[in-house]
């Protein structure tokens, strides 16, 4: 039953957005990652012909206790896969249902005209994934970009120095990779390339995460010593780069609601040198802005649940949009935390972010929060070198940011930053001007500017 818990607990990832099939898989756990990743990358490959399977069989209304994802993982293994191997009870329940299954599994085929399996999958159609680099940041909380270049060069990687354009990490390919033209402390490398097994990956000198989901911590600039609120935190790559713009000095509040991934989290930030960090199981919206525990909380990062339409995997699979009810739950949800977020009275600057492309999950959100609480904050400029910005829904909304596979090679993502207006504090304009009291971070440099060499650290990687 581990196997199949495990990838059912992956597809909810990969549908909720915490994370690409690589990074899911590899943090899940589970000791056999291979076994895992095959399972996971079949099941995504016939996820649409499984959907239909399900229904037809109609086997979630006959097992109402039979959770969705599981169901997919379990009838892949036993129509199209080596057969059930583990499973227990569900197991013993997915057998009940074979011959059920078979005959639509048959009839399907017939209505379609094939005989194999493999002819009831459409053709692979998906070209973002192939325009998504992998991009590598680097912990420097560990270590520093001159020495990770240096110990890629060693392994046979070619560097070719800081890109020019979007295009140039595009056209990366081979054991070739380049500096990121936009935060000093990414690498790119070829979108195939794979760094779990790696050693500078294991011993937390590296972090794999994509450049759009970068941005918020990137954005927020938190200055050294600040206290901040991850509201949203799980998997926690964005909590460990607050972690490295505050050098560890400060203090991060982090809540999650699922106590397994809140375990993993903990883990990888250990891994990753992080200190200064409290993780609570705790739904953030019962979180008291009033309690003087939150009294120095000056920035929040908020990456709400959301629809996950932006996120590209690098393995096809049909993509599913989301009906106008569940958007419209989405959205009421993500108000209520955004305005909720704001309600913490020392807090000045705030990040909104979701991997959603939905306009009702991002430039409608902020608008009807903005309206709800009339002067008291403002939208940040954020990012002016930026390419690809926000929808015009609202008088402002190009202040927003917004990334995709084709704009910026990246995954499809939302970002808006937002800062407390009033009180003497200077109107919202341009977020690497209100990033100088941190001036060790890129954001509060001129937008691409190289990274500053830092001295030696003691744990390089040799």
């Amino acid at each position: 039953m581990a196997l199949y818990g495990a990838a059912a607990a992956v597809l909810e990832g990969l549908e909720s957005g915490q994370g690409g099939i690589k990074s899911l898989v590899y943090n899940s756990g589970f000791p056999h990652v291979r076994q895992l990743y095959a399972l996971v990358a079949e099941t995504l490959r016939y996820s649409a012909v499984l959907d239909k399977l399900v229904s037809d069989a109609e086997l979630l209304r006959n097992e109402k206790k039979l959770p969705p994802q599981l169901a997919k993982v379990l009838v892949y293994d036993l129509l199209f896969g080596k057969g059930l191997k583990c499973g227990g009870r569900w197991k013993a329940l997915a057998r009940r249902h074979r011959a059920r299954l078979q005959a639509e599994l048959a009839r399907m085929k017939v209505q379609r005209g094939v005989s194999r399996n493999e002819d009831l999958l459409a053709p692979a159609d998906s070209p973002a994934a192939s325009q998504v680099p992998r991009y590598v940041r680097v912990n420097t909380l560990k270590t520093c970009v001159d020495d990770v270049i240096d110990f890629f060069k060693r392994q046979g990687y070619s560097y070719l120095g800081k890109a020019a354009s979007v295009e140039d990490l595009k056209t990366l390919s081979g054991k070739k990779f380049l500096l990121d033209l936009h935060l000093p402390e990414l690498l790119v490398f070829p979108p195939q390339t794979d760094f779990h097994d790696n050693l500078l990956y294991t011993s937390g000198h590296i972090i794999l995460q994509d450049k759009a989901s970068c941005l918020p911590a990137f954005l927020l600039a938190p200055a050294a010593g600040a206290h901040i609120v991850d509201a949203c935190a799980a998997p926690g790559n964005k909590t460990s780069h607050l972690a490295a713009i505050l050098r560890n000095k400060g203090q991060i509040f982090a809540f999650d609601m699922d106590t397994k991934r809140l375990a993993t989290m903990n883990t990888m930030l250990m891994r990753a040198g992080v200190t200064g960090f409290q993780l609570a199981q705790q739904d953030f919206l019962t979180v008291d802005p009033g309690d003087p525990k939150y009294s120095k909380v000056t920035y929040i990062l908020l990456d709400p649940s959301c629809s996950g339409s932006g996120m590209v995997t690098r393995v096809p699979r049909e993509e599913a949009a989301p009906s106008a009810e569940r958007l419209q739950a989405l959205a009421t949800f993500q108000r209520k935390v955004l305005s909720h977020a704001l309600s913490f009275p020392a807090l000045r600057r705030l990040v909104y972010s979701t991997c959603s492309l939905h306009r009702e999950e991002n430039e409608d959100v902020v608008q009807a929060v903005l309206q709800e609480r009339g002067s008291a904050f403002g939208l940040v400029d954020a990012f002016p070198s930026w390419p690809c910005r926000g929808l015009a829904a609202f008088p402002g909304a190009e202040r927003c940011l917004r990334a995709s596979p084709a704009d910026t090679a990246t995954q499809g993502f939302f970002v808006a930053v937002l800062e407390r207006c009033g009180e003497g504090a200077a109107a919202p304009s341009s977020l690497p001007a209100a990033a100088e009291e941190n001036p060790q971070h890129g954001a509060g440099a001129e937008a691409g500017a190289a990274p500053k060499k830092r001295k030696r650290k003691k744990q390089r990687v040799k």
